[in-house]
């Protein structure tokens, strides 16, 4: 089985700019997930996942979000919530490493979209496996605010 490194193409000089195709999404994911079973929080979890199947669906999740090519088909959160001892730390790592992972190769628009969906996505994760509670992102929960944010 490759590793998430190996099955990455071609150079890996950066490119300038923002996320233009699925080629540029395809940088993300491989670079992001270049190294992850070494991952002394999150490696666990993904020892010996299949990678030749994982990398172009998560290319295809991605390209379907900042891209808008609707090329995904799945229910992301299925595996998720499969996965014993998940903690806010974990998806707090997992959004750092993910926003790293795209500064060191695009900077714009796009890539802003993808570091917030991943952010947002770990929310909503979190909100699922009742991991977030009241101010657990720092939304701010004040006696004022808590009757019109729904996670308050």
């Amino acid at each position: 089985m490759q590793s998430a490194g190996e099955m990455l193409h071609g150079d890996d000089t950066r490119p300038a700019g923002d996320i233009r195709s699925s080629d540029d999404i395809r940088t993300v994911v491989h670079a992001f997930y270049d190294g992850m079973e070494r991952d002394a929080m999150l490696g666990t979890y993904f020892s010996g996942l299949d990678w030749s199947e994982h990398l172009p669906r998560m290319v295809l999740f991605w390209s379907s979000i900042v891209l808008q090519e609707g090329g995904y088909r799945g229910r992301p959160f299925d595996p998720h919530g499969r996965m014993p001892g998940l903690t806010r730390d974990h998806f707090a790592h997992w959004v750092a490493r993910f926003q790293a992972t795209v500064d060191a190769h695009f900077a714009g628009p796009r890539a802003d979209l993808m570091k917030a969906r991943a952010d947002q996505i770990a929310g909503v994760f979190q909100t699922k496996l009742g991991l977030w509670h009241a101010g657990a992102a720092g939304i701010g929960c004040t006696a004022a605010f808590d009757h019109r944010h729904p996670l308050c």
